[in-house]
């Protein structure tokens, strides 16, 4: 497996040439070998994971998922926004889910940021962003926040399954979280 850690970088650690050109090119690779797998847009464990974008995160290998397994829901922080419960709801109601996964992880960059990331932004565009930055302190309490989201969302009908984990980011373990 390559990773952005053995691609060649330019001054300062960036990435030679650009990166897009470097992803196209990959697919341009991949889809010379490509194979319909003949699958439709139902993961075959009925199972939807609402996770960080966190880059050090490879959720199918943690979780020893394959292609069409899941649904994956990415977005800062993992934290159960307006979108991700659409996301949700088109999930279990068009696509047949029943199983919700949540995955904060430690060492989270929306730790460090506070809501004063929204003024600043309203400060340098002049227009102050219409959706909250969800910043922490405290990531089990904050997949209690997310999993007490999901549960009570009028949009959903299966909360029965709604389990929270806390991945370390050092050790690669889960960390179940009590709702309570």
């Amino acid at each position: 497996m390559t990773t952005s850690a053995s691609v060649p970088a330019g001054p300062e650690g960036a990435i030679a040439g650009p990166v897009t050109d470097r992803l196209v090119e990959a697919n341009q690779r991949y889809a010379t070998a490509f194979t319909d797998p003949g699958m439709d847009a139902r993961p075959v464990l009925g199972v939807a994971v609402v996770a960080c974008m966190d880059a050090r995160l490879d959720l199918h290998a943690a979780l020893g998922l394959k292609l069409g397994d899941c649904h994956t829901i990415r977005n800062a922080g993992g934290v159960v926004t307006d979108d991700v419960i659409r996301s949700l709801t088109i999930s279990q109601r068009a696509l047949g889910t029943r199983s919700i996964v949540l995955i904060h992880h430690t060492g989270c960059g929306l730790e460090s940021l506070t809501e004063e990331f929204r003024h600043e932004l309203e400060m340098e565009v002049g227009q102050r962003p219409s959706w909250a930055v969800e910043a922490f302190r405290d990531v089990d309490q904050d997949v209690r926040q997310s999993m007490q989201r999901v549960r009570t969302s009028p949009f959903l009908v299966h909360t029965d399954d709604v389990r929270g984990f806390v991945f370390d980011v050092k050790t690669g373990r889960l960390r179940e979280i009590d709702p309570a």
